[in-house]
């Protein structure tokens, strides 16, 4: 059963409340955050890698060559994105790698849950069929979660969350 177990942690509630406090720490460093609906995602254009030469090219004759620069593009404000871009930059992908490891700790821990909590419902819903005292109601409760199925049925895969 060593391979239900992967995490075995506690966080103290003063740990929890420094993490919380970073993050909130964090947000009021970055209040300008915004959240970008699912179309809006899509319909923005990129500036992916291929595209940072090209940016580059564009700084260098935008700053050497102004009078091509449209009237309602603000070279002031496109150097201020350019800037906040590269700082963004710079702690991006650690910012996404750590809610990635959350995500990922998240999901595991809460298999772990999720497969004793199975191999409970299994253990009541036999001793129910055993007529063992007090198991009936317990499994009559908890057979809720999965009205698809029949007393006769097997459990669902612990997929089934």
């Amino acid at each position: 059963m060593s391979h239900d177990n992967r995490i075995s942690a506690v966080l103290s509630d003063e740990d929890v409340a420094t993490v919380q406090g970073a993050l909130t720490a964090i947000r009021g460093v970055l209040p300008f955050l915004v959240t970008l609906s699912a179309q809006e995602r899509r319909e923005l254009p990129k500036m992916g890698p291929k595209s940072i030469g090209f940016d580059e090219k564009c700084t260098t004759y935008m700053g050497n060559r102004a009078e091509f620069v449209p009237g309602f593009v603000e070279l002031a404000e496109v150097q201020k994105d350019r800037t906040l871009r590269a700082q963004l930059l710079r702690f991006a992908a650690e910012l996404q790698t750590l809610a990635t490891s959350v995500d990922d700790t998240v999901q595991l821990v809460s298999s772990e849950v999720w497969m004793a909590d199975l191999a409970y419902y299994q253990s009541v819903r036999e001793a129910a069929h055993r007529s063992r005292a007090g198991a009936q109601d317990i499994y009559d409760d908890l057979r809720q979660r999965f009205p698809g199925t029949r007393a006769g049925q097997a459990t669902p895969e612990p997929a089934t969350a």
